[in-house]
Order: C-alpha cells, then sequence, then structure tokens
C-alpha cells in the first residue's frame, strides 16, 4: 500500500499547482497556492487576523515579521495576503531594493508607490493590477444603489443624484494632504466615465499610479496642482486606504518586504531618513490617524536589531519596537509590533514533507517511492547538521526534499535509501533508544514558549493527519 495518500490533493487546480510546484522548485515564494503548503504559523496568523478586524472596524495597525532568509517571512505574507482578499480588504505588496525604498532622491519612493499600485488586488482581482476594477465597481455600486432607490436609469433625477453621491465620497478625501488633488482626480475620473473620453480616463489613472514626473504635465492634462512624489507617496496611499473603505471594502493592507535593503543602505543620513519613515508611519497607524490601513514589513533580525545599522540604531523606533524585560522566557507575547517567527517544530517540518510529496505526486502524475519511515528519516537526517536544530529553514527543507523526489521520478531504478546515502542506516526517527523525540533534548525557543498543545514524539506522528 503506498505510504502517501495523494487523493486529498486533487482539489488543488491545475494551474496553481504548477505554480506552486515551479515556485518550490526554485526556492522562491508563491505568489499563488500558498495556503495548499501551508503548516504552522497558527499563532501569527491569528494575531494577524486579530488586527485585519480592528483595521476593518476604522483602526490602523503596524507589524513587522522578523526571521532569517528562507524561515518563512515572505510565505507568511502571501498567505496573509489571501487571508485579507478573503476577508474583503484590498491589498498592495511589494519589495523593497535598491531603486525602492521608503524614502530617497530620484523617485525611490516613487518607485515604490508604483509597485504597490501596480500590486493593489482584491478578491476578484488577486494578481494585481485591481485599480480599475476597484473604480469601476465603486460606480456601479453608487449607480446601482441609486436605482434602488427609484430613481429612473438615465433620467435627469439618475445622473444628478449619482454624480452627487460621487462628490460626497470625494468629499471626504479632500481634508487630507494632497487630498484635494486625489479627489478631484477620482472626479475627473467619473466624468471620463460618463462621457466616453478614453484620453481623460488614461490621465487620471495615471496620476493615480504615480506615472506624472513633473506637475507642469500633470497641469497641463488634469488641471492639478500636485503629483505623487517622494515625499508624499505615502499620503496617498493613506487616501487609497480612504477610499477603499469608502466604496465598501474593509480596508487596506499593504505589506512591504525585504526591509533588510533599507539596512544595506551604504549613507547613514540615506538611512535614517528611511528609519524616520517607518516611525512617521508607525506613529500614523498607532495613533488613529490612518483609517483603515494596515502596514506589514517583512526583514531579518539584522535589519531590526542591529545597534549601528538596524532600525535599533535609531533610537525613536529602538523604544518602540525593543522587547520589554518581561517578554523573553517561556511564554511569546504576540500582541506587540513585532512578531519574531521561530523555527518550525520537528512535527510541522515532517507535516511539510508529507505535504511537498502529495503535491509532487499529483503535479507529475505518478506514484513517489517513498516507504513508511523515509520522511521521518529525511527529518532527521537534515536536523542532524550542526546548529540544524536552530537554524534549519522550510526554503532549505523543500528544496532538498523536492530534489530527492525530482531525483526518483526521473531514475525509475533509484531508491530513497541510496539518495540519502548513508545516513539512512542512524536509527529511525523517534526510536526509543534515542531518548524520546530524537532532538538531544534540545528544545527550540518555540516549541518552549507552546504554540497551542504539547509536542508529539515525531514517531507518533500520523501522515494520515495530513489534509491538502
Amino acid at each position: 500500500m503506498p505510504y502517501i495518500n495523494t487523493q486529498s490533493a486533487e482539489r488543488v487546480p491545475r494551474r496553481i499547482l504548477s505554480q506552486l510546484m515551479n515556485s518550490l522548485s526554485a526556492g522562491v515564494v508563491p505568489r499563488a497556492g500558498a495556503p495548499y503548503i501551508a503548516i504552522g504559523r497558527t499563532d501569527e496568523i491569528a494575531a494577524m487576523t486579530d488586527d485585519m478586524k480592528r483595521v476593518a472596524d476604522g483602526e490602523g495597525a503596524m507589524r513587522f515579521l522578523i526571521g532569517r532568509y528562507g524561515s518563512g517571512k515572505s510565505f507568511l505574507i502571501q498567505l496573509l495576503r489571501g487571508y485579507a482578499l478573503e476577508r474583503g480588504f484590498v491589498t498592495a505588496d511589494c519589495d523593497l531594493s535598491i531603486e525602492r525604498r521608503l524614502c530617497g532622491s530620484s523617485g525611490a519612493g516613487v518607485a515604490t508607490y508604483r509597485e504597490l499600485v501596480r500590486n493593489l488586488a482584491t478578491k476578484s482581482s488577486p494578481d494585481g493590477g485591481a485599480l480599475p476594477q476597484i473604480l469601476a465597481k465603486w460606480i456601479s455600486d453608487i449607480k446601482s444603489k441609486t436605482a434602488a432607490d427609484g430613481f429612473e436609469i438615465g433620467s435627469d433625477e439618475f445622473d444628478k443624484t449619482v454624480r452627487a453621491r460621487i462628490f460626497d465620497t470625494v468629499r471626504e478625501l479632500e481634508g487630507g494632504v494632497g487630498g484635494f488633488d486625489f479627489a478631484l482626480v477620482l472626479s475627473r475620473y467619473f466624468d471620463a466615465c460618463e462621457d466616453g473620453d478614453e484620453s481623460s480616463k488614461s490621465a487620471c489613472m495615471r496620476y493615480l499610479r504615480g506615472e506624472f514626473t513633473t506637475k507642469t504635465e500633470a497641469k497641463a492634462a488634469l488641471r492639478v496642482g500636485g503629483i505623487v512624489n517622494d515625499d508624499n507617496w505615502y499620503e496617498y496611499i493613506k487616501l487609497i486606504s480612504r477610499l477603499a473603505a469608502g466604496i465598501g471594502y474593509s480596508g487596506l493592507v499593504v505589506f512591504i518586504d525585504e526591509c533588510v535593503n533599507l539596512y544595506k543602505i551604504p549613507n547613514r543620513t540615506s538611512r535614517e531618513n528611511n528609519y524616520e519613515k517607518i516611525l512617521s508611519m508607525y506613529n500614523d497607524t498607532l495613533e488613529g490617524r490612518a483609517e483603515h490601513l494596515m502596514l506589514v514589513f517583512g526583514g531579518t533580525p539584522q535589519f531590526l536589531e542591529d545597534r549601528r545599522r538596524g532600525l535599533f540604531s535609531y533610537e525613536a523606533l529602538r523604544g518602540r519596537l525593543a522587547d520589554g524585560r518581561f517578554d523573553s522566557g517561556e511564554y511569546r507575547n504576540m500582541l506587540g509590533p513585532v512578531i519574531r517567527l521561530r523555527r518550525l517544530s520537528d512535527n510541522e517540518l515532517l507535516a511539510l514533507v508529507l505535504r511537498v510529496t502529495a503535491l509532487h505526486a499529483l503535479y507529475y502524475n505518478w506514484q513517489p517511492r517513498v516507504s513508511e519511515g523515509d520522511p521521518e528519516t529525511f527529518v532527521r537526517v537534515c536536523l542532524e547538521t550542526a546548529g540544524a536544530n536552530i537554524m534549519i529553514t522550510p526554503r532549505e527543507i523543500i528544496r532538498d526534499y523536492i530534489s530527492v523526489l525530482n531525483i526518483l521520478y526521473q531514475n525509475p531504478e533509484a531508491e530513497f535509501a541510496n539518495i540519502l546515502g548513508d545516513a539512512v542506516k542512524l536509527t529511525p526517527v523517534g526510536d526509543a533508544s534515542e531518548g524520546g523525540d530524537g532532538d538531544d533534548g534540545a528544545v527550540d525557543e518555540g516549541e518552549a514558549a507552546g504554540t497551542a498543545e504539547t509536542k508529539p514524539a515525531r514517531g507518533d506522528f500520523d501522515p494520515n493527519d495530513i489534509v491538502i
């Protein structure tokens, strides 16, 4: 009887399965299909979804996801993006780089804004580019409500009422920085839609996407006085969040990953300017000046804790983000602004391996020659590397295991034990002779914190618990 049951994996759509397997094989984060490979992180997800509930009620929120390279930060971000879309949020995400920063000259800040707007997504447009759909939904919803109120479609009263309700929405945005120009462009967009003026519609979209480079160009096209630039782009993000909430969405969730690139900025003044922008965002979200907006930053421990170049080098941020003196020890604090990603427990790594096996089998339409005990042995071999009990990452586990499965698939004569070599001759994981769970008594930080229940021995793991 096959050890791995792939029947439960048959619900994965082929397109998503292809993206998922190609991404995992390449060691990058899949943009689609994250829930099919999600293991652990229950506490982290619960904390973030609680934040989303508060944001939907009109508050602001800001979180830092901190973990080593390959620990699952980017994966968790994509998973949370899916959760936000399902809960009626608009999402935006981007990776920082040399060209994209929070603050900088020569368009580094506005480049971040453009990437965020390009990746705007909703439940009906999960792949990004959702700004035109958001505006179309807004206008369509107002027309539908006006018709439901008894106004005859096409009549003068209908048109006047629709226009009045459009202006009521945009008028609420005028109070923010850049809000007058933002509201004016939205009004012009509505007029262009009504008149069928594609040129004006295109100019409005260019403005909202931050593509005008000079005020003169924007004034000639739309008669507005300002544009999105390196200094004010975050204010336009806040305007988009207010617009999203005003037209029926729960709010806006912004994910900014690869923040370690701020840590790498060589010029101290430029680096501190970016940290000052983070401080401004932090104060805005937690002091009630960024309604319906949630910001999530992903970075490494060095980005956060380095006293010379990291966030902790900026005293105002260190005072806000440093752990309290009672936070360390047996219990985890998931309500603070910083969430440190623990290493997945041995059982969770084993569950990850079994799930990858099932997905690989479905993708290549084959029955993997994986016998009972082989996944446990693979996990143990990985953990026997010096320091792996603390430093091993899901990316390394997945990459190496898919490599083993690929070899088995391409070489019918190959056996799992032969690929792993002499390491398989070690005592099986969970054997009583090893003294329990086979981790030499070492306790991982996440296990000491106690995520949900006491971790069972790996040898007691039941593969039937794995559900795709």
